[in-house]
């Protein structure tokens, strides 16, 4: 597999980032000042996986987004692209961070990577998408923040 930055028409991978973060509008937000990378297999030429990572400040890097393809999807993508973020980014920053739903699919996966659990922005998803978000039969409210050490 390899990783490369997406530099120009972020957008044409839309459907993908939609899988994690489902209201347009959001993710435009974060589109344009964000470093996006996708991960591919050899010869292929639709991503497996993308992601979205931005400078917050104080040293803190934040992954707005990564999303994986569903025929993709467990199979080790994800990870490799959170220990390439680490890699690449571990001399710039010193926390990684992630913000998600308190889903039983991403909190485990993100503490799998090695997050842990940070801090809680009360009633995000209500406040700030403009239809409910379900994930797993659960709708979204908080915003589970999680970090680790880079």
């Amino acid at each position: 597999m390899h990783i490369i930055e997406i530099k120009e028409n972020k957008k044409q991978y839309l459907p993908l980032l939609l899988l994690a973060d489902e209201q347009e509008d959001m993710i435009d937000r974060y589109l344009g000042r964000g470093v996006m990378y996708a991960l591919f297999d050899h010869g292929s030429k639709e991503p497996r996986a993308v992601t979205v990572v931005t400078d917050e400040g104080d040293g803190i890097l934040e992954i707005k987004n990564l999303a994986t393809a569903p025929e993709s999807q467990r199979q080790g993508y994800g990870k490799a692209l959170i220990r390439f973020i680490q890699d690449t980014y571990r001399q710039q920053f010193s926390v990684l961070q992630v913000g998600t739903g308190d889903s039983p699919l991403t909190i485990p996966f993100y503490e799998n990577c090695g997050f842990q659990r940070s801090h809680v922005v009360k009633d995000f998803f209500i406040e700030h998408y403009d239809h409910p978000i379900i994930e797993e039969g659960i709708q979204l409210v908080d915003m589970i923040y999680l970090q680790m050490e880079l």
